[in-house]
């Protein structure tokens, strides 16, 4: 890990406020950076992808590789890092923060889906997401409108 103070890497671009917090090099010769408002990964077809940690459904660290999926779209990015440091961690950290809310209910017609409610890390809104289990079509109208259904319930509970 490089210590930042106050530089980001080459090809990383910020949006106004927001400032890295770790980077890592990879195994390709880029670098991971973990901001206070996203997570900056190298791309495939160059430059970087941001991702910001309100849409990190999971993220993960094992054998060397940083795990991460997104919500709804469910884009997978898997990055070797060659000296992680502190990106891990802060990823973990960011992403735990961003939750407001993750519930698993089951739905009426059988199967789960769980609910996420993720404020973003500049504040605003909670934005919701749904993760139905693989075997769903998460495209189906009703599995939708149950999910939504519970949803409502969701946000009465709660008051988000």
């Amino acid at each position: 890990m490089r210590l930042l103070r106050g530089r980001v890497p080459a090809g990383v671009i910020l949006e106004r406020g927001e400032r890295a917090l770790a980077t890592a090099p990879t195994r390709g010769g880029s670098h991971v950076t973990a901001t206070t408002t996203a997570l900056h990964i190298p791309a495939p077809e160059g430059g970087f992808t941001r991702v910001p940690w309100e849409r990190v459904d999971q993220a993960s660290w094992k054998d060397g590789w940083l795990h991460v999926q997104e919500t709804s779209s469910g884009t997978e990015h898997h990055v070797r890092l060659t000296d992680p440091g502190s990106v891990p961690e802060t990823v973990r950290e960011r992403v735990t923060a961003t939750i407001a809310v993750n519930h698993q209910a089951r739905l009426p017609g059988g199967g789960k889906v769980r609910i996420a409610g993720r404020r973003p890390a500049i504040g605003g809104d909670v934005r919701w997401s749904f993760v139905f289990d693989a075997d769903l079509d998460s495209d189906d109208p009703g599995l939708r409108a149950q999910a939504e259904q519970i949803l409502e319930d969701l946000r009465r509970q709660t008051g988000l």
